[in-house]
């Protein structure tokens, strides 16, 4: 059993929730929580920690079935977590590794995001789009880390079922994808075109801003369409998370109501 915080497993696993640098350098991140242990590939843990307090509660086992573990005293496992309040179970975990290709497809359905800044955004963003059945999520290399602790928490286990893209240089990602027949939609505030107006049952993306500074110029003019969610009262936009769920959904809502149709 593990009883110090100087143990440098421990050490490590301090660093991995505080740097995105340590994550990347080692391709390893932290899990926390009963659910998203459940979540996990088996093959992609590269180790599991449980606190005693966890091994107390018999209907916890069920977690750790074909998975080795070490145990760590409580007040040391409390120490290492990103969560005020741990559920006394986390996991190092190898980092999933995408290329473009994985995220394209016949009936690409992809998220665009240019420097998203909330981890809450960015995993609710992910746990949504799965739910809308997107292909992918594609990001600019300025967006919040996927593997920061709150992004992962956000995501409910959704990171580990939505293939993603990190692109060092998202306009020739664009330019990449559009060579690839992909219609892209910006999201935006000069949009003259209400967003359930296109037709999106071909392959499409939509490309979402920052929370303060939305889209870019240099974005913006790569988008085929402008595109825009009308408001009522004076609210001018609204989170980009709800966005990009109302965008994403209306892709589903039309592609389920054609391809419904050509089943008759």
């Amino acid at each position: 059993m593990i009883t110090s915080s100087s143990n440098p497993q421990m050490k490590n696993i301090m660093q991995l929730n505080k740097k995105a640098k340590t994550r990347y350098e080692q391709r390893v991140f932290v899990v926390e929580g009963i659910k998203m242990q459940q979540e996990l590939p088996r093959e992609q843990i590269q180790a599991t920690y449980v606190s005693q307090g966890f091994l107390q509660e018999a209907r916890n086992c069920s977690c750790l079935e074909g998975c080795s573990y070490e145990v760590v005293a409580d007040r040391v496992f409390q120490g290492i977590c990103d969560t005020k309040t741990p559920q006394g179970i986390l996991s190092l975990v190898k980092m999933p590794e995408y290329t473009l290709d994985d995220l394209l497809g016949k009936h690409a359905h992809l998220l665009i995001l240019e420097d998203i800044q909330d981890p809450g955004n960015l995993g609710t963003m992910l746990r949504t789009g799965e739910g809308a059945g997107i292909t992918g999520v594609i990001m600019s290399k300025a967006t919040v880390d996927i593997f920061h602790p709150k992004v992962i928490r956000s995501t409910m286990g959704s990171l580990f079922r939505v293939p993603f893209y990190i692109a060092e240089d998202l306009p020739q990602t664009i330019h990449a994808i559009k060579k690839q027949g992909i219609a892209v939609y910006a999201a935006h505030l000069k949009g003259t075109l209400a967003y359930d107006r296109p037709d999106y049952t071909d392959s499409c993306g939509f490309l979402i801003g920052n929370e303060g500074n939305g889209l870019s110029r240099e974005s913006s003019a790569l988008a085929d369409t402008l595109i825009r969610i009308p408001m009522e009262g004076n609210v001018e936009s609204l989170n980009a998370a709800i966005a990009a769920a109302l965008l994403m959904f209306e892709v589903k809502r039309q592609r389920s109501l054609f391809f419904n149709h050509m089943d008759f």
